[in-house]
This record gives C-alpha cells, structure tokens and sequence, in this order.
C-alpha cells in the first residue's frame, strides 16, 4: 500500500473534518489548538507534505522563503487568503487553495445580526436587563433606526454579499452596490450599482463589507469616506478588519456622524480594539461569521477535497498558485 501523505492541522478543527482527514492520511493536529508562530510553520513544513491552515497561520513572503521543499500545498481553511503571500508561495511552487461558496450563508446571518443589533441599541438594551437597571419607559426611551425600507450599501458583491443582499431584501431595503464589475441582471436582482466607493457612500443608511483585505482594500474606510456618509449611518463590518481605519471609525462614533457600528473583525486579532468598549453603540462579536457547525464541517470538507485531488495529481477546483 502507498504511504499516505503527510497532512498536518494546526487548529482543532471541526470533529467530522478531523474524522475524515485521520480516515485518508497521515496527520499531524494541534489538539491543544493554539497558535503556531513563524518558527513553527517553518519547523512543520520540513516534516509534512500538506498543512490545512487557518487565517491565524500567516505565510508571509519572509516565511515563504523560509519553507521546507517538502511542504506541497497549503489547503486553507477559509475564504479570505490575506494570510498568505500568493506571490511568494507561489514562486516556491507550493499550492494554495481556499474554501469559497461554502460559508457564504452563515457570515451573511451575523451581518444582518450586526446591523440589526447595532441599529436597535442591542447592547445598551441586554446590559439594562441584565444589570438589572431597566426601571423606566416611556415613548422615547431605547430609540433606534430603522432597518425596514432603509438604503443598504454593499461593498463586494460577491458571494456573501449577494448572500447578504437576499436577506436585506427581505427587510425591503434598498440595495445599492459597489462593485469591480457590474453583476448581470440575475445576480443583480434590482441592486443599484456604483462603479466607484465614494458613489455609493452617500446613499448608505447602512454599509455592510463584504470584500477582500487586499493592498488595495487595506484602511478603505477611512475618515474622508466616512465623511461620505448620511449622518447617522451605521457600518457593519464582517469581512477583514484591515478593511476600516480604527481611528477614524471612532472619531465618526464620538462625533455622532455615525449613529453605530457592528463589527465581527477587528486589525487586532483576537482581543479586538480595547477603545471600542466604551461606546454601547459599538455592537462587537469576536470574528464568528462562519461559526456554524453545518458551516465548518463544509469548510473542512472543502478544504480536503482540495487536497484529495492534489494528491490524485489533478488541480484542485479552489486553487489560487
């Protein structure tokens, strides 16, 4: 029998995923689920043929160099893939694959989670119960903005966005979109598209994100386009935390030029943005999106079937070097 190759996985994955990859090879798992420094990867690399990483294991173009000629392919266990250096992976022949398609449902559920949480005071309104300290009402007390019939700008019309977008419909927004491209009519669904960010800025009551972090993308909320949008908007971030400057996120908070945020990423990740804690209007979840059991058994399925057929000597569907 041929040997099985070597697969190493440093997260504890979801249990059918781990399942299955113990099924069809050699694996080494970090059932302590920590996280492994450059040092590490590079150590790893010299002793398995794969490794099913994710976006906690960064792939610099520094670590990249540093790589053992064993490591074949680097099938991640997530969509976004500013984690690695496609470039320099690349060039040291080593494939990596991602897993599209398969968490488009779940991160649209905790958008539309943030957006509603954020728009209706969640955050003040559990601490007042929770606390205790609900002892009032009256016709102004806990007012927020309303979702229904509002204008929704969508940054990334992709697969979560779309994902998105479905659901905001169903709230009768207004779906205006910004986009490399325009969609054609079936995808598009009546969404209005803006060939450029700062188009679509003033028509979002609400911004949800939904794009890569990419050198282009980093810091692409910042405090001019900010200043683009309706006062007392709310932004909804679910994508990468590169994405929106921190500092000017809270500026536009304090300023009361946004009413909100909803926020699932942050540039600083885990622990998040400490000067976000202060304000009841920051309605924040620790990077969950896709943490759905359904959504992370496909993940990890996806991601093996990507190294199934790398190892039958066929290009995986998901493959980006």
């Amino acid at each position: 029998m041929p040997q099985r190759p070597r697969l190493w996985i440093p997260r504890r994955l979801s249990d059918a995923t781990l399942e299955r990859a113990q099924r069809d090879y050699d694996c080494v798992i970090n059932w302590d689920d920590t996280e492994s420094d450059a040092d590490t990867l590079v150590r790893m690399s010299a002793e398995v043929d794969a490794v099913l990483p994710c976006h906690s294991e960064h792939f610099s173009a520094e670590v990249a160099a540093r790589l053992d000629p064993r490591l074949r392919i680097i099938a991640n266990h997530s969509v976004g893939v500013d984690h690695c250096d496609l470039a320099a992976l690349g060039a040291r022949g080593i494939m990596v694959t991602n897993t599209p398609d398969v968490l488009s449902d779940a991160t649209a559920e905790i958008a539309m989670l943030l957006m509603l949480g954020a728009a209706r005071r969640a955050v003040e309104g559990d601490t007042m119960v929770r606390q205790g300290k609900w002892d009032v009402w009256s016709p102004s007390f806990m007012v927020g903005k309303q979702v229904t019939g509002a204008r929704v700008g969508i940054i990334g019309m992709g697969r979560v966005g779309r994902a998105f977008a479905a659901r905001a419909r169903g709230f009768g927004m207004q779906v205006h979109y910004a986009n490399r491209t325009r969609l054609s009519p079936e995808l598009e669904q009546g969404a209005i598209w803006h060939d450029s960010v700062e188009s679509l800025l003033p028509q979002a009551d609400f911004l949800s994100l939904h794009c890569p972090a990419t050198p282009q993308t980093r810091g692409l909320m910042n405090a001019d386009r900010l200043a683009l949008m309706p006062k007392g908007a709310i932004l909804v971030n679910t994508a990468r935390g590169a994405l929106v400057d921190e500092a000017a996120l809270l500026a536009a908070i304090v300023s009361g030029h946004l009413s909100a945020a909803g926020l699932d990423c942050f540039q600083v990740e885990p622990g998040g943005n400490p000067a976000f804690a202060a304000h009841p209007n920051i309605f924040m979840l620790p990077h969950i999106g896709s943490a759905t059991v359904s959504t992370r058994d496909a993940m990890g399925f996806r991601a093996l079937d990507n190294l199934d057929a790398f190892f039958r000597g066929e290009r995986p569907r998901d493959a980006l070097t």
